[in-house]
């Protein structure tokens, strides 16, 4: 059985050009796909298959983060039910010169586990068995509570 703290996935991703909008500042699409990238990555460690995105709950952006600085973008895995798996993902502003961060985005997201032909497929109950993973879920379901 998995356990939270095994799903925990924390990703940098830093803002080019490329990923900016006419504003100077990373463009939402961006953050939005990695969020969706990072929080993936933790559902298929949990379910051990591959898994696609069901749902995305109400995303928040709350400040920019401009080019050339870093979004840091962390998964993990707080609930599941028969197939479908609920991760909690947010982004963060941080500054490469110092490491210092600031929340942007916070969203749930669900994903689905799949089989090879496509179809959903089970997924294990997931566990918690650190005083990290105990602090990691009440902050999940503490949001669940407040949307």
């Amino acid at each position: 059985m998995p356990n939270l703290m095994e799903t925990y996935i924390e990703n940098r991703s830093r803002v080019q050009p490329n990923h900016a909008n006419n504003l100077g500042a990373v463009h939402g699409g961006n953050v939005m796909k990695w969020m969706d990238e990072v929080g993936a990555m933790a559902a298929i460690r949990f379910a051990g298959q591959p898994c696609v995105t069901a749902s995305i709950d109400h995303m928040d952006f709350q400040r920019p983060v401009p080019t050339g600085d870093t979004v840091v973008v962390e998964a993990y895995v707080y609930g599941a039910g028969k197939t479908s798996i609920r991760t909690r993902i947010r982004a963060f502003h941080e500054k490469p010169e110092t490491g210092e961060r600031q929340q942007t985005t916070e969203s749930r997201f669900v994903f689905v586990a799949v089989d090879e032909d496509g179809a959903p497929s089970q997924v294990p109950a997931l566990s918690i068995d650190s005083e990290r993973g105990e602090e990691l879920l009440a902050a999940a379901e503490e949001m669940e509570e407040t949307d």
